[in-house]
């Protein structure tokens, strides 16, 4: 099993200043974090894409360059790219050049999006939520796979014997993982096309999702796929410190202030802290506390699902880079030791 580490890049509140903290700080920390990771043996980032004035990456190419000249090994993705307001042929130059750069570890992350802020920002219309990622999918993978392309959509200018570049490194075909919510359509579909998916748990209890997980591995024989290429992956929160009650204590406010945040603009109650517990129970989604308590979890998550990677959601919130660094060190040394 892959064990990965998951940013979103969320920029730190000063709550005396009542303003957000530098931007270009968070984003030489963040770099500072993914070195680390890929010293430790992670084997894969995943950077998302926002564009909000809490979270500092909108372009996780760009992030995902400059990562590509200072690790070694680590494969670089996103995490997601919302491909639904994303031009396909832009995203796959940029994930071709990323490739190219890192010597072959570039990935994609295609998803539809669970924010909305970049459909009217590109000028794109929220009742075609769907269609236009499926269609956005559809030239993705062709692009993928075919160097000169014929094509036409509803969405996109059509493409006629275009040869695209660059090509991804010694011409293979980029990775890319589908990452759905809990939907079954978005399930189907990914095994229809029988590309990897990753699902995002970061509520309830894990083992709601078996149902989900199970119909994926279905539809995916079903549509004639290859077992032994399938590749199930799980992305959930996750925070490490050397106690229970130290991650309740130090990083529960800065959890809980960015849950709230988020939830201010869907209609969600404050974030409690017996919330925070929950999800830190034995059943609950939140894998954070001590390092055996995430083995166990990530365990448990490999021996229900069977899983090929599960990514590790570090920095909701913008814990303070030093606790950051900690949780990963820990991470490295006591979960990929045990599980990588």
């Amino acid at each position: 099993m892959e064990l990965g580490l998951g940013m979103f890049g969320d920029i730190g509140f000063d709550n005396k200043k009542q303003a957000f903290l530098p931007t270009e700080r968070r984003l030489i920390e963040l770099i500072e974090e993914v070195k680390l990771a890929d010293k430790l043996g992670f084997d894969v980032f995943a950077m998302g894409e926002h564009h909000r004035a809490d979270y500092a990456v909108s372009s996780p190419e760009i992030i995902l360059a400059a990562l590509a000249t200072i690790t070694s090994r680590i494969k670089l993705s996103s995490g997601v790219t919302v491909l639904s307001s994303s031009d396909p042929v832009k995203v796959f130059q940029n994930f071709a050049t990323i490739d190219l750069l890192s010597g072959g570890r570039a990935e994609i992350m295609p998803g539809r999006g669970s924010f909305t802020e970049s459909f009217p920002l590109f000028g794109y219309d929220l009742q075609d939520y769907d269609a236009l990622f499926a269609e956005k999918l559809e030239l993705l993978l062709k692009l993928n796979e075919e160097r000169i392309i014929t094509w036409e959509g509803k969405f996109r200018a059509s493409l006629k014997e275009q040869e695209i570049f660059p090509r991804p490194l010694n011409n293979r075909q980029l990775p890319i993982w589908i990452a759905v919510g809990g939907t079954p359509e978005s399930v189907r579909r990914a095994a229809r096309l029988g590309v990897p998916v990753v699902f995002a748990i970061i509520g309830g209890m894990p083992r709601q999702f078996k149902p989900l997980i199970d119909f994926y591995k279905q539809e995916y024989l079903r549509f004639g796929h290859n077992e032994n290429e399938m590749q199930i992956g799980v992305h959930a929160h996750t925070f490490l410190s050397e106690s229970v009650q130290a991650v309740e204590n130090d990083y529960f406010p800065y959890y809980a202030a960015q849950m709230d945040r988020v939830g201010r603009s869907r209609g969600w109650p404050p974030y409690t802290r017996d919330q925070f517990l929950g999800g830190m129970s034995k059943d609950g989604a939140l894998l954070m506390g001590e390092p055996q308590q995430v083995f166990e979890k990530i365990s448990a998550m490999k021996d229900l699902f069977g899983i090929t990677r599960f990514v590790a959601h570090m920095d909701v919130g913008a814990p303070p880079h030093k606790a950051m660094m900690k949780s990963i060190g820990l991470f490295g040394e006591h979960v990929i030791g045990k599980l990588g």
